[in-house]
């Protein structure tokens, strides 16, 4: 029987890699990827005596995968199409270094079957399936039809390629709305629209077109029935050369925004045995249709009686692989290597666990207040992974200083907890967000938080439509019961106070002896969320006793104001904050429970005097529109002298190879037009005026 190794394993990688020294495979392998894909390749080749290669963009001149790998090239600059996509330039690197396999990980070349013939052309090992599978389960038509044909449930829909607007309304009228429209060639998330009506699919037919061809070199759309309110839950597949195949249980998928996933967990608090059986039985029988070898992934959507469908299969490594290694055991890197130099898999249905319970947030440098994420950009001036508590592990491809820029994914790492049940598993993953310090972007970890503590996901209620349904006025951060409210201002007073403190001593010594013995009791006035609370703080020791709301509260800490990460414990209760920021006018932002809270911490007299200061008036953000992200303008609908009314589209940003409608706020007339097509824009810039 496989047994899982994960307690065996340092906390940095939930995963075993179990290698026979004298199974030969590769000696050198080129990682076709960046990011931390590439450094998970890179990590598993070193356990395997494998020399690995890296390739980078000029702007990636400096990344962890670079440093990580025996050897690096450049391939271009930053654009993707000029860089990760540049096929003749990475073929040039190849032959260079003599790399006799290529590792594609996820996205860019990873499901491209011209790369893979190109590398069978010269003699080089793909890392993944061969060009057949690639076609038949890349292409969602083709796969759709050989699913059938397999006998796999499949979602209703239009099994051609979809040639224009017109066509695509014809079609979704035929099929009933809702549909799904979305790139034949895609994946992540791109390339998807839903369409409830006429208008939403000429307008998803042209962002969807539009996004495909600027991710996958390929704008073909197909239409299906969308299945309203579905689980997303997916089977890993594990084949080799030999006719054996795998599938090594299922992964749920469901906490998604734009069509994204959020959060990952294996196994799926909804499947029964039964369910599972089935759903694995069919992606294997897919895998074999296609004589399918390396890892792969069956994707379905599961309605509330468990009715399953075929949604798509992607032949590469998923992003969430790592629930998988938890649970099982198995470093699916490892078995990829080994299926491609020709092994057979060494394991047979029966030896595949399902041993304890995993969790995956992607950590994210999104603004989650904006459409549950839009793209930041900027340099990490602080990092720190939560790699000190037990069962965490961590993928990234960054590190301290690391930029995070327009031209990638904005994904910093996925963080993975496990533990020996569901619950022990999410405790972890709480702990793990309150310790992850990430200053210098804005993230997404209070989005992450507060989902994976929600009673709904606790209960394991969730859907693809969690978030929508969860947040319908968009997300807003943690909402403060009556006892966290007292504690955060308990925390922040503390601080506040001990700050006060240190600033009076130097190298240990009042800096005038002479003076009176220090203050022991303060009386503030803190500003939060448009209440102002009077606290009475007292010091005793380490510990400060201090009046909130008529209640006292005892707060201890070892106020390390130097450090990141503060413990804190209150009446008993230990929480973990972060000091985000502070300035000379009292104003400071804590990190607590996840979500950042804007404070203003003032003496009683200067609070009395604050009144008097001018406040500034807020912009009339109706007639004006601001870029709500970075990103290269793609479209501009108007010019000066325009009549434009409330929800009409003016521009389009792309971020991240994501294009957002840029609607007006109100109707009126256009009054200048401060960007055109190809502008890069920062988050804030001035696009668009109204008169």
């Amino acid at each position: 029987m496989l047994c899982s190794r994960w307690c065996l394993v340092t906390s940095c990688r939930l995963y075993s890699v179990v290698h026979d020294p004298n199974e030969k495979t590769f000696e050198k392998l080129l990682i076709a990827n960046r990011g931390e894909i590439a450094c998970r390749v890179i990590k598993t080749c070193k356990k395997m005596g494998i020399k690995t290669v890296a390739i980078y963009s000029d702007v990636d001149a400096s990344a962890v995968h670079v440093k990580m790998a025996d050897e690096a090239v450049c391939v271009g600059p930053a654009p993707t199409s000029k860089s990760y996509l540049n096929m003749d330039a990475i073929m040039e690197v190849i032959k260079k270094t003599r790399a006799q396999a290529v590792h594609p990980g996820y996205g860019f070349l990873s499901e491209n079957k011209e790369f893979a013939r190109c590398l069978a052309s010269e003699g080089v090992t793909f890392i993944g399936p061969d060009t057949h599978a690639i076609q038949a389960m890349g292409d969602k038509i083709e796969s759709k039809l050989l699913a059938k044909n397999a006998k796999v449930n499949t979602i209703p829909g239009f099994d051609g390629v979809v040639k224009d607007a017109d066509e695509a309304v014809r079609i979704a009228r035929e099929i009933g709305y809702p549909v799904m429209i979305k790139a034949s060639a895609g994946g992540g998330g791109k390339g998807m629209r839903i369409a409830w009506d006429d208008e939403e699919t000429r307008e998803g037919f042209r962002f969807s077109s539009q996004e495909a061809a600027s991710s996958f070199g390929d704008d073909r759309l197909l239409i299906e029935k969308f299945i309203d309110n579905p689980r997303h839950i997916e089977i890993q597949v594990l084949a080799d050369k030999h006719g054996n195949a795998l599938w090594l249980n299922e992964r749920e998928c469901s906490i998604q925004r734009r069509n994204q996933k959020v959060v990952e967990e294996a196994p799926s608090t909804f499947l029964d045995p039964e369910t599972r059986r089935a759903m694995g039985e069919q992606a294997v029988a897919l895998a074999k249709a296609v004589k399918y070898s390396s890892a792969g992934t069956v994707e379905f959507l599961v309605d509330s009686r468990k009715n399953f469908y075929f949604l798509e299969m992607n032949t590469r490594l998923q992003v969430e692989h790592p629930v998988t290694e938890c649970i099982t055991g198995l470093d699916l890197v490892q078995e990829m290597i080994r299926v491609a130099k020709g092994y057979p898999l060494r394991h047979k249905q029966a030896d595949i666990p399902i041993n304890g319970w995993a969790v995956e947030c992607r950590v994210y440098a999104e603004d989650p207040y904006k459409s549950f994420g839009l793209p930041s950009i900027g340099k990490l001036s602080q990092y720190q992974e939560p790699l000190h508590l037990p069962s965490v592990r961590v993928d990234s491809g960054i590190q301290q200083g690391s930029d995070i820029s327009i031209y990638y994914d904005p994904m910093i790492s996925k963080l993975i907890t496990y533990g020996s049940n569901r619950a022990e598993a999410l405790k972890r993953m709480e702990e793990a967000l309150d310790n992850y310090v990430i200053r210098g972007v804005t993230h997404n970890i209070s989005l992450l938080r507060e989902v994976i503590i929600h009673p709904r996901f606790v209960q394991g209620d969730i859907s693809t439509k969690f978030l929508p349904e969860v947040y319908p006025d968009g997300f807003k951060g943690h909402k403060l019961t009556d006892l966290e409210r007292r504690e955060l201002l308990a925390t922040a007073a503390s601080l506040y106070v001990a700050e006060q403190l240190r600033s009076q001593r130097f190298l240990g010594t009042p800096r005038i002896p002479v003076a009176k013995s220090q203050r022991s009791s303060w009386e503030l006035s803190v500003l939060l969320e448009d209440g102002v609370y009077p606290v009475a703080v007292s010091k005793n020791g380490l510990s400060f006793s201090v009046e909130v709301d008529g209640m006292k509260l005892n707060v201890t800490s070892e106020w390390n104001l130097a450090s990141p990460l503060l413990s804190v414990t209150i009446d008993g209760t230990q929480r973990t904050v972060q000091r985000l920021s502070r300035n000379a006018s009292g104003n400071t932002s804590i990190q607590f429970l996840g979500t950042m809270y804007k404070l203003q911490i003032l003496t009683k007299v200067a609070a009395e005097l604050s009144k008097y200061m001018p406040e500034k008036a807020a912009e009339d953000t109706s007639s004006v529109l601001r870029s709500p992200m970075p990103g290269t303008v793609v479209a501009v609908s108007v010019k000066p002298g325009d009549t434009v009314s409330e929800g009409q589209e003016i521009c389009v940003i792309e971020a991240m190879k994501m294009q957002n409608s840029m609607p007006a706020a109100k109707t009126g007339k256009v009054k200048a037009v401060h960007c055109k097509v190809g502008d890069t824009v920062g988050e804030g810039d001035l696009l668009v005026e109204l008169e």
